[in-house]
């Protein structure tokens, strides 16, 4: 990265550690409560292209022992520069390398069953995922009916736009996702602004 590519690089958090601890307390009220459309507010001069959401949420969760996966738009774009210069992260190219992985809207998503998933003694090595949706919305026609730790009862979340190939394909892998548990990968679904999270945990079932 030279001198004049670094200078077109937007700024991370104005205060990274309390930047930082703000979006790993959404993420967390995230994953505690599954399908829970949360706001991702920051001051990050986020990348051209992929959600400002999830280009926040890498900034406050990668460090420079953190392998990072992008999706072809991503990986040509300031987004990996920027995530790069700002975390330390190490890029791959391989998605089964990565302990993180963004997919921007539009791109393809590799198979869950792709990354790394633990296993049963260290469950904990395993990838966490985010994915670009178009929109995020509690209830709504077409939503899915979540179920697991952090939700009483059910919940329901609609969802649109996810990345290729598509809400069928994203049904079945997260339902071998789920049956896989504790291994298993767990994930971010992310608009511009929210972000709803997806412990392996969580099971859904898709309306007809």
């Amino acid at each position: 990265m030279n001198a004049h590519d670094l200078s077109s690089l937007g700024a991370g958090f104005s205060d990274a550690a309390l930047g930082s601890q703000s979006v790993f307390r959404a993420a967390l009220h995230a994953l505690s409560h599954p399908g829970r459309v949360v706001a991702l507010p920051h001051d990050a001069q986020t990348p051209s292209r992929g959600h400002a959401a999830s280009a926040a949420l890498l900034l406050a969760l990668l460090d420079p022992d953190c392998t990072l996966w992008l999706s072809p738009s991503l990986a040509g774009s300031d987004a990996a520069a920027w995530l790069r210069f700002h975390t330390g992260c190490v890029l791959v190219d391989a998605p089964e390398a990565a302990q993180f992985a963004w997919v921007a809207q539009g791109d393809e998503c590799p198979s869950f069953d792709i990354f790394a998933r633990g296993s049963d003694a260290y469950p904990d090595q395993s990838a966490t995922c985010v994915l670009d949706v178009a929109a995020l919305a509690e209830g709504g026609k077409a939503a899915w009916t979540l179920r697991g730790p952090g939700i009483q009862h059910s919940t329901r979340v609609a969802v649109d736009g996810l990345p290729h190939p598509g809400a069928s394909a994203f049904a079945a892998q997260w339902a071998a996702n789920h049956a896989a548990f504790p291994r298993g990968i767990d994930l971010f679904l992310a608009t511009p602004q929210q972000i709803v999270g997806l412990p392996r945990t969580t099971r859904i079932e898709q309306e007809a």
